[in-house]
């Protein structure tokens, strides 16, 4: 039975197609080592790989929300040692002031320091996050300067005012868990967040506490300094001493959250790597193959097609 030449010629063709597409195939994986670079190499493989890619994505984005917070804590951190070193001048200066014996002069001169003590704990209070240009202590409100300062002719600050509220946000660092790291500059309720110049829990007003310590002084109300502003200014040591307390408490947390999801985006590369890498030795050892299955095919189709055409002669 003679087979027609036409179902050799297609059969060849087909043969080639398929070698060369292997060939091809193999070509693109020695050049990008990547085994898997659509769906249709490997289905199960790129679904795998899609799911390794998303959890990484989480991962990274968590890990920003962590870089954030830990950034801002060194911001509030600064911030507090600052105002501790006012509140432990100021009481220093209450000490000194309690003594009736005091000379006017050195009254004086103590008020002229306790007032620039608070001026600098005002541009305390208003620092901005680098950010987004928002105070740091206004609570979720976004002001830029969420206190305010009323000074009377001289310039001296008579009275502060808080702006801001006592909310404050929070971010997500891993699936399920937030926290914060903000502090609010004031609050006055019985919960929420603890306030850090005034807050009603710990019995803390710094700004009014300076504010009046400064004005007894000047009085020469020793009594009042003794009685009532020494043991207020230690109130507002105290509630300073909680919140360091609680942001050291925080970055501890957040470092460790920090490396573990540092971790965990290192093994889920890998996983995607074991998903879409090709072994390049092996793929070398296949291409290789595939390039002498090829040329193979070529030199037996080249004489199946001359027999095939001295058969249609004779």
């Amino acid at each position: 039975m003679r087979v027609p030449t036409t179902t050799y010629t297609a059969a060849f063709t087909n043969d080639l197609n398929t070698l060369r597409s292997r060939q091809s195939a193999l070509q693109q994986q020695a050049a990008t080592g990547l085994r898997v670079s659509a769906a249709s190499d490997d289905p199960a493989a790129m679904q795998h790989a899609l799911n390794f890619i998303a959890d990484k994505t989480s991962a990274q984005q968590y890990n920003a929300n962590v870089t954030g917070m830990l950034d801002r804590t060194n911001n509030i951190y600064s911030v507090l040692t600052a105002l501790q070193s006012i509140a432990s001048k100021a009481g220093e200066d209450a000490t000194t002031a309690g003594n009736p014996a005091l000379a006017n002069s050195n009254r004086d001169a103590l008020v002229t320091e306790l007032n620039t003590l608070i001026d600098h704990a005002v541009v305390l209070a208003n620092t901005k996050d680098p950010t987004t240009g928002a105070g740091i202590f206004g609570g979720t409100s976004g002001s830029a300067q969420p206190f305010a300062a009323t000074r009377d002719s001289s310039g001296n600050v008579t009275a502060v005012n808080y702006t801001g509220n006592e909310s404050v946000n929070a971010a997500e660092i891993s699936q399920g868990a937030t926290m914060t790291v903000d502090v609010p500059g004031a609050n006055t309720t019985s919960s929420g967040a603890h306030g850090l110049f005034t807050d009603a829990r710990n019995g803390a007003d710094f700004f009014g506490n300076l504010i009046k310590l400064r004005d007894d002084i000047a009085a020469g109300n020793t009594t009042a300094v003794a009685s009532t502003d020494s043991p207020a200014l230690l109130k507002d040591s105290d509630n300073l001493i909680f919140h360091i307390g609680s942001l050291g408490a925080a970055q501890t947390r957040l470092n460790l959250t920090a490396t573990t999801l540092q971790n965990q985006v290192s093994a889920l590369d890998k996983n995607i790597s074991d998903a879409t890498n090709a072994d390049l030795v092996q793929t070398m050892v296949q291409l290789t193959q595939a390039q002498n299955s090829y040329q193979a095919a070529l030199q037996s189709g080249a004489k199946i097609m001359q027999l095939s055409i001295l058969n249609y002669i004779q």
